[in-house]
């Protein structure tokens, strides 16, 4: 016994020191009395720190491995309670045995050593030190804390509790290496490639997703420790929180895979949730990177199921929904550049697979083209709703470039649609309008000539643009859209005759001279695409409800006196569509015209407040609706409506008349001469190029629709009859039958003749006129003389003749 006293007398004092604070029974915990003299110790000899730390990472190894785990909690304390004394610069080496323990309690099998050492690297990780360990690595503990995420221990408390522990060990290693300025180390890919699919899994546990869709909550501290969903979900946030610009990237692209591998686009909810956290927890500038990656995604998976695209699309109208309010960096056009090209093939797919499935099962091919079709609305509404969010100098650009790619006959756009024959352009025509109509909701000019500049405007009342109902409707919506300043579309929804318009209290300004000038130079455009819409067979009532509303609106917002004019010239010659049909409309459509006619000139009426006019309109109505209430509104366009057989044996009185009118709006200080004059909308290059019938066939001749009444419906003329008058108005009256004549001929000619005899004429007519103005220039443009001689050839054979200098001839300017 003197013996072993002797020895243990002899041995390193540190060591008595640390063998002390270890009870005889470790059920009576740590020797406090004992713990206090290593303790101070330790702070009077730190160098003797690291020789402390590695004496009791040998013991507790040896305990752990006679599974001594009452030894092994007592180790651990001590270790924390010199961690925490301890923060001098001696303090690396005891770290590194500090942090070997740690590992060794993790590698154990046992749960409640995991917890352990759990704990105390949460409380390591808690310190700041004085200076940061460059040569230190948490590879180890990423990897073991990773695993602890996915414990799969077969009681569901021990598993929570493992579970629970992986997680805060995450959060300590990201706090730690933060704090340690080794930033760099935990964001590769390798480590986030653990840590964020961990995180995720847990997540997964959430019962209700959507209960925590905005900004970081605040839970209590109870249910942190003990829910692991909550507890992994406060860990990603404060981890794309410590995201800067270089490493943003690395954080988000396993979250992909994650989704990727579970298969969690399809249903989506999951993956809306993740990306709504994302956004709300990262820096506002950074947005952008997480929409690019989105993109990215997207083109990757380009191929797969209708349904899987169609999630991550609606994933990107909900990152979209958050970025818009904030920074959105350089993606503006590349996100429509890449949802477009989406849409193009989406299109693509939907009419490949009814091709491809012609000959199978019909529920098959309407469930594929069902599910291409959430794919082409989860776009649009995208679309829809981050241009909506835009500010109003880029969303007109929005406008430009989505209008761009739309298909127009005879314009250059760059969506490939060639491939996919009508039906396909029909589709793509109709996803880009109703992508472009919820762009320009909500998008006020100061001006209209901003809202429609001419490139703008020609392709969307391009003929190739009317070849359909449902088209034709798209574009007036989207003029709708932008014509209504003042927002007076809902309180003209709908085609009826109005009985006090003052009760509607119509907002509107002063036309102002920006707006005037563009009506003067684009009026006719809109004319031309509300006649030409008025003729279509295939139209509903929608179609003659948005035709009225296109009249009112242009009447609130651009009518001056000379626009109205023009607008009473437009009705009248739709009246005169509906009653001489001339294109063979069906009864229904030449009521509805009628109908909208009546409509819109009750509303013109007193919009402009001339007393006459009103009365003449009110009459006229009032007529119809005793003798013909097929022409009004609310008639024609119910169910069931007797429609009449012929239009050709109604009395004038149910007809709106030029010479009415313009005698009621002269008296008011209109110039109405023009009135006289009958519309005809103008003929472009577009018609000729375009498949549909040309607006050439439209007969510019008007006939008088009640003959045997000229002399009653004539303005009186007060001008004296003399002979020479009349002569004068015979002759003119010839000349004016040969012009009709010969006009008819050429049009005539050129709907009936071959086309190479025509294009033959056009041959000769051109030499002919290159002949005549090259004799022209031979003869004006000469070259000047010259002392050096002029050459002429005369029979083949050249001839110089030289001019003295004193014979030429200067201008007086080169004489001095």
């Amino acid at each position: 016994a003197g013996v072993c006293c002797c020895c243990a007398a002899l041995r390193p004092r540190y060591k008595r020191l640390v063998d002390n604070i270890f009870p005889e029974d470790p059920k009576d915990g740590l020797v406090k009395a004992d713990m206090e003299k290593l303790t101070f110790y330790a702070v009077s000899a730190p160098e003797k720190l690291d020789r402390i730390g590695a004496y009791l990472a040998e013991r507790l190894s040896r305990d752990v491995v006679r599974h001594r785990y009452g030894y092994v909690l007592i180790a651990m304390e001590a270790l924390d309670q010199l961690l925490m004394a301890c923060h001098s610069q001696s303090i690396k080496p005891f770290v590194e045995s500090f942090l070997h323990m740690v590992a060794k309690l993790l590698e154990s099998g046992e749960p409640k050593l995991q917890v352990l050492g759990t704990n105390s690297f949460v409380k390591f990780a808690n310190i700041e030190e004085d200076t940061p360990s460059y040569h230190r690595r948490y590879d180890f503990f990423v990897s073991r804390f990773s695993a602890m995420c996915h414990s799969c221990y077969p009681d569901p408390e021990i598993q929570t509790e493992i579970r629970i522990a992986g997680i805060r060990g995450i959060q300590g290693v990201v706090r730690k290496t933060v704090n340690d300025e080794l930033r760099a180390t935990i964001w590769e890919p390798q480590h986030m490639d653990k840590i964020v699919p961990s995180l995720l899994f847990n997540m997964q546990k959430i019962e209700d997703i959507d209960s925590r869709i905005g900004p970081p909550s605040s839970p209590t501290g109870g249910e942190k420790e003990e829910n692991p969903a909550l507890l992994a979900e406060n860990c990603f946030r404060e981890l794309l929180g410590r995201a800067t610009y270089g490493n943003m990237n690395n954080a988000v692209r396993p979250v992909f895979a994650h989704l990727d591998h579970h298969r969690l686009w399809d249903p989506n909810e999951f993956a809306v949730s993740c990306f709504k956290i994302i956004m709300y927890s990262i820096q506002a500038q950074y947005s952008h990177h997480v929409i690019q990656e989105i993109l990215g995604h997207l083109d990757v998976r380009k191929r797969d199921s209708p349904r899987v695209r169609a999630g991550i699309i609606q994933v990107l109208l909900e990152a979209v929904a958050i970025a818009a309010k904030g920074s959105i960096g350089p993606t503006v056009l590349e996100v429509f550049n890449t949802l477009l090209k989406h849409l193009r093939i989406s299109v693509d797919f939907e009419l490949g697979d009814r091709r491809s499935s012609a000959g199978s099962a019909a529920f098959s091919t309407s469930s594929k083209e069902s599910d291409e079709r959430i794919v082409q609305n989860a776009i649009i509404q995208t679309i829809g709703f981050f241009g909506s969010n835009l500010p109003d100098y880029q969303r007109s650009e929005i406008m430009m470039f989505i209008m761009g790619k739309v298909p127009v006959l005879g314009t250059s756009q760059s969506l490939d649609t060639s491939h996919l024959g009508d039906l396909g352009t029909r589709r793509i025509q109709i996803m880009l309008l109703r992508s472009l109509l919820m762009v320009t909701s909500g998008y006020k000019a100061t001006t209209i000539s901003n809202a429609l500049p001419p490139p703008f405007l020609d392709p969307l009342l391009s003929p190739s643009l009317m070849e359909d109902s449902e088209l034709r409707q798209l574009v007036l919506e989207i003029l709708h859209n932008l014509i209504d300043r003042h927002d007076n579309r809902a309180k003209l929804r709908g085609i009826r005759i109005i009985p006090d318009v003052s009760d509607l209290k119509i907002k509107r300004d002063k036309i102002s001279r920006q707006d005037v000038s563009f009506m003067k130079k684009h009026g006719q455009q809109l004319y031309r695409h509300i006649y030409l819409g008025c003729k279509e067979e295939d139209n509903v009532q929608k179609n003659f409800e948005l035709l009225f509303t296109s009249l009112a609106l242009t009447t609130i917002e651009l009518a001056n006196e000379e626009v109205v004019i023009d607008l009473i010239r437009l009705a009248i010659a739709l009246q005169d569509v509906a009653i001489i049909n001339e294109d063979n409309l069906p009864m229904f459509n030449r009521c509805g015209v009628m109908a909208l006619v009546a409509a819109y000139l009750n509303f013109l009426s007193q919009m402009i407040a001339v007393p006459a006019f009103c009365q003449h309109v009110s009459k006229v109505i009032e007529t119809r609706s005793m003798e013909a209430s097929y022409f009004l509104p609310e008639t024609i366009f119910k169910d069931k409506c007797n429609l009449p057989k012929s239009l050709e044996k109604h009395e004038k009185d149910l007809f709106f008349l030029t010479n009415k009118i313009a005698e009621s709006l002269g008296g008011s200080g209109y110039s109405v001469e023009r009135l006289s004059v009958p519309y005809v909308p103008q003929v472009t290059d577009e018609d000729r190029l375009s498949r549909r019938k040309s607006i050439v066939d439209t007969v510019s001749l008007q006939v008088d629709i009640l003959p045997g009444n000229h002399t009653e419906d004539k303005i009186d003329n007060t001008e004296e009859i003399t002979f020479e008058a009349l002569k004068k108005a015979i002759d003119n009256n010839g000349l004016e039958e040969q012009e009709k004549e010969k006009r008819r001929l050429v049009i005539e000619k050129f709907q009936k003749a071959p086309f190479e005899e025509i294009a033959a004429q056009c041959e000769t007519k051109a030499n002919l006129l290159h002949d005549r103005l090259a004799q022209i220039l031979e003869l004006t443009i000469r070259p000047p003389p010259s002392p050096s001689g002029t050459m002429t050839i005369t029979a083949g054979h050249a001839h110089y003749h030289s001019v003295p200098v004193y014979e030429m001839k200067f201008p007086d300017l080169c004489v001095y």
